[in-house]
C-alpha cells in the first residue's frame, strides 16, 4: 500500500478514483484537434489556446433591469430604506420605472414594471408622506391602457395604498375620476378605436371605484368632493360634458349612497348652463336683434340625433377657433351650450323615467324625495332657468298623487311667510305655470288653487290696503306676485272655473263655449272684482303683457270689465326705479343687466312676465314633454278675430312698406 492512502482508498476502482467534473462550454484541445486531425501543439509557447463554445447551448444576454421577482423586491425596500437615511440614487431610480414614457428608448418592460409594483405591494407601510413623489408618480404612471394581469396588480397596489396610508385616498380617487374626464390620447385612431380605448378606461375606472368603495367605508364622502370638483367646466365641450355625466349616473348603480349627491350635483351645474344660455341670448339680441337670437336653439336642430357621445369625433364635437367675427363666433358657442344642454337632460329624463317606471316604490318615492330636493335648494331660488325645471314638470304629472304633491309644495313656498320675498315670488310663478300649463293637472285641482290664492289675497288686503296710498311693488310684491300668478291661470284654465266642468269630456268642447252662457263657481267673480279694483290696483303692476291679455279674454266671456281701469292705469306714474332695493323686491335678476332683464323708467316697478314653464324649444329632449304639456289655443271666437285682424293689419304694412321705401329713396335723392 502506498503510503498516504487509505485503506478506502485502495479498494476504490480505477475509474472511480478520478474526481467527477461539472459540464463546461469549453472544450478539450485534444478532443477538438482530433476531432479535427491537425496537430494540437500550438504555433508558439506564448499562444493562448482557442476556446469554442457548444452551438446547441442558448446564450442570452440579460438586461441589467430584467431581474428576479426577489432582486426587484429587495433592492425596492433597500431603496426606501437608504432614502430615508439620505441617499437617494436608488429611490430615484424605482421613480424613474414610472416616470419614463412606455414610448421612450430607454421604457421599462413590462415584466420589470410588474416586479417593481408587486415589490411595493409589499412595502406599503413605508410609503409614508416622505415619500410622496414616488407615490403621485405611481398614481400619474401609464396604467389605464396595459394589460389586464398588470392592471389587476396595480389595483390592489391602491386598495393596500389608501389601506396602509389613508391620507392618500383623495389623491387615489382624484386621479381615477381624472381618467374620466380626460381618457387617454387616440390621436390617430379610427372611430372604433376610439370607441375601445373609452370604453376600456371607463370600464377599469369603474371597477377600480367599486373596488375602493366597498374596501374604505368613508371613501363616498370623499369621492363626492372629487366628483364635485372635477365637473367639466360650463365651456368645456359637449362631449366632455356628456360622457362625464353617463359616468356619473354609472357610479350611482354599485354606489347608491352617492345618488343624491349625485343628482344634485348634474343638476346644479346644468342650471348655471341653462341661465347662462338665456343671459347669452338676451346680449346678443341686445346686440344683433331679438329674432336672430330666437333662431339660435334652432339653428342646429337635429345635428346631434342619433349619435352617441361614444360615436362623435373630437373633429366634430371641438367648434373651430378663429376665421369668424365676434357675433358669429357667440352664435356659435350659443348654440353648443344649446346642444349641450339638450343632451344632459335627455339623458337626466332617462335615468329619471327608469325610476319612476320600475316596481320599486321605494325607488321611485327616493327618485321624487330627489327631485323635490332639487327643486328647492337649486331650482326654485334661480332666475331665469328656462329647460331644467321641466324635469319636475314631466315626473309631478305621472300620478294624481303626485300632482297634488308638487302643487302643495308650490303652495306652502308661496304662502310662507318666514321665507325670502324672492323665493315666494318664484313659487307662485311655479304654481301659476305649472296649473295653467299642465295637461294632467285635474279641473278640482285648478279650482282649489284659485280658491287657495284668492284666500291668500284677501289676508293681504286686509293688511296692505288701511295704510295703501296706491299701487307700490316695494312694498306689497307678494300681493301682486299672487295676484298674477291668478290671472295667468284664469287665462289658461278659464273653462274649469266654470260650473259642469267636469262633464266637458275634452278641451274641444270649449269651442262651443261662444255659443252658451258662462255660470263660474261660486267665488271666481267675487275674488277677482275685489282685487282688481282694490285701493292696491294690481292692474298698474302686473305685466302689461299678461293684464292686457286678461282684460281681452274677461270681456270676452264677460266675467268682467276692466278696460276703463286701464285707461285709467295710463295716466298713472310709478315711482321711478332707485338703489339696490328695487332689485332686491323683484324675482332674483342677476346683477348683470342684459336686453330683457334691465328695465328703466316705471317698467321695473313692474313685475316680469316669467312664468318656468313656458314653451320648451330643445329638439331633442322635448319629446318627454309633448304628452304632458298645455300649449296656448287661445278662444274660440276672440282670437280668430284678432288673428284675422293681425293679417289685414300686416298686408297694409307690407303695401305701406313699399310706398315708404320708394318714397324714402326719392327723398334721399
Amino acid at each position: 500500500m502506498s503510503p498516504g492512502l487509505s485503506v478506502g482508498e485502495s479498494a476504490l476502482p480505477a475509474s472511480l478514483k478520478t474526481p467527477m467534473k461539472r459540464p463546461t462550454l469549453v472544450r478539450k484541445r485534444d478532443d477538438t484537434a482530433a476531432e479535427s486531425g491537425t496537430d494540437a501543439t500550438p504555433s508558439s509557447p506564448s499562444k493562448r489556446l482557442k476556446v469554442s463554445f457548444d452551438s446547441d447551448v442558448e446564450v442570452k444576454v440579460m438586461d441589467d433591469w430584467e431581474k428576479a421577482p426577489a432582486i426587484t423586491r429587495e433592492e425596492v425596500r433597500r431603496a426606501l430604506e437608504r432614502r430615508a437615511q439620505g441617499e437617494s440614487s436608488a429611490y430615484e431610480r424605482v421613480k424613474e420605472v414610472y416616470t419614463t414614457k412606455s414610448t421612450a428608448e430607454d421604457a421599462p418592460s413590462s415584466n420589470t414594471l410588474r416586479n417593481h409594483t408587486a415589490a411595493l405591494l409589499s412595502c406599503v407601510s413605508a410609503l409614508d408622506r416622505s415619500c410622496s413623489d414616488l407615490v403621485h408618480d405611481i398614481l400619474e404612471s401609464e396604467w389605464i391602457d396595459r394589460d389586464e394581469e398588470y392592471v389587476a396588480l396595480f389595483l390592489r397596489l391602491l386598495g393596500n395604498l389608501v389601506s396602509a396610508q389613508g391620507a392618500y385616498l383623495g389623491d387615489v380617487l382624484r386621479m381615477l375620476v381624472g381618467h374620466l374626464v380626460n381618457p387617454p390620447s387616440c390621436t390617430g385612431f379610427t372611430v372604433d378605436e376610439r370607441v375601445a380605448v373609452r370604453v376600456q378606461c371607463d370600464r377599469r375606472v369603474h371597477a377600480a371605484l367599486r373596488y375602493l368603495l366597498r374596501l374604505i367605508p368613508f371613501a363616498s364622502s370623499v369621492l363626492s368632493v372629487v366628483l364635485m370638483n372635477l365637473f367639466p367646466h360650463s365651456s368645456d365641450s359637449k362631449r366632455a360634458h356628456i360622457a362625464y355625466v353617463h359616468n356619473l349616473l354609472k357610479l350611482t348603480e354599485y354606489a347608491p349612497e352617492l345618488q343624491s349627491d349625485v343628482l344634485s350635483l348634474i343638476t346644479e351645474r346644468l342650471v348655471k348652463i341653462d341661465v347662462q344660455v338665456q343671459v347669452d341670448l338676451e346680449d346678443l339680441a341686445e346686440d344683433v336683434g331679438e329674432d336672430v337670437a330666437q333662431e339660435i336653439p334652432n339653428l342646429r336642430t337635429g345635428i346631434s340625433e342619433g349619435i352617441e357621445p361614444e360615436e362623435e369625433s373630437e373633429e366634430e364635437s371641438e367648434i373651430i377657433e378663429g376665421g369668424l367675427d365676434p357675433d358669429a363666433q357667440r352664435a356659435k358657442d350659443i348654440t353648443s351650450n344649446v346642444e349641450k344642454l339638450d343632451r344632459i337632460l335627455d339623458i337626466l329624463f332617462a335615468y329619471y323615467s327608469h325610476l319612476f317606471s320600475g316596481t320599486s316604490i321605494r325607488a321611485r318615492d327616493a327618485a321624487l324625495d330627489i327631485l323635490f330636493a332639487q327643486f328647492t335648494s337649486i331650482i326654485l331660488p334661480t332666475y331665469r332657468s328656462r329647460h331644467t325645471q321641466f324635469l319636475l314638470f314631466h315626473f309631478a304629472q305621472t300620478s294624481p298623487a303626485l300632482v297634488d304633491n308638487f302643487v302643495g309644495a308650490c303652495v306652502h313656498f308661496a304662502f310662507d311667510k318666514g321665507r325670502p320675498a324672492v323665493m315666494r315670488q318664484s313659487a307662485a310663478a311655479y304654481l301659476a305655470s305649472f296649473v295653467a300649463r299642465g295637461i294632467h293637472v285635474p279641473p278640482q285641482i285648478v279650482r282649489d288653487v284659485f280658491d287657495y290664492i284668492g284666500g291668500q289675497l284677501s289676508i293681504y288686503r286686509s293688511e296692505y290696503e288701511p295704510s295703501c296710498r296706491g299701487p307700490d311693488l316695494r312694498r306689497y310684491s307678494n300681493y301682486y306676485s299672487l295676484l298674477q300668478a291668478l290671472l295667468y291661470i284664469f287665462c289658461f284654465r278659464w273653462h274649469d272655473l266654470e260650473a259642469g266642468a267636469e262633464e266637458r269630456v275634452d278641451d274641444e268642447d270649449i269651442s262651443l263655449a261662444d255659443d252658451l252662457s258662462h255660470i263660474w263657481i261660486s267665488g271666481v267673480k267675487e275674488t277677482l272684482a275685489q282685487n282688481i279694483f282694490s285701493k292696491l290696483n294690481p292692474l298698474k303692476v302686473c305685466s302689461p303683457a299678461i293684464v292686457n291679455e286678461f282684460a281681452k279674454i274677461a270681456n270676452h266671456l264677460g266675467i268682467i270689465y276692466v278696460f276703463h281701469l286701464l285707461e285709467t292705469n295710463k295716466r298713472l306714474r310709478l315711482p321711478q326705479c332707485g338703489g339696490q332695493f328695487d332689485r332686491d323686491m323683484t324675482y332674483n335678476i342677476p346683477d348683470r343687466e342684459t336686453a330683457l332683464s334691465s328695465k328703466k323708467g316705471e317698467a321695473c316697478q313692474q313685475l316680469d312676465e316669467y312664468f318656468p314653464f313656458d314653451p320648451y324649444h330643445l329638439p331633442r329632449s322635448k319629446r318627454w314633454v309633448d304628452g304632458d304639456y298645455r300649449e296656448w289655443k287661445g278662444i274660440p271666437g276672440l282670437h280668430e278675430e284678432a288673428d284675422d285682424a293681425s293679417g289685414s293689419e300686416e298686408e297694409d304694412e307690407e303695401d305701406s312698406g313699399v310706398d315708404d321705401g320708394t318714397a324714402t329713396d326719392d327723398d334721399s335723392s
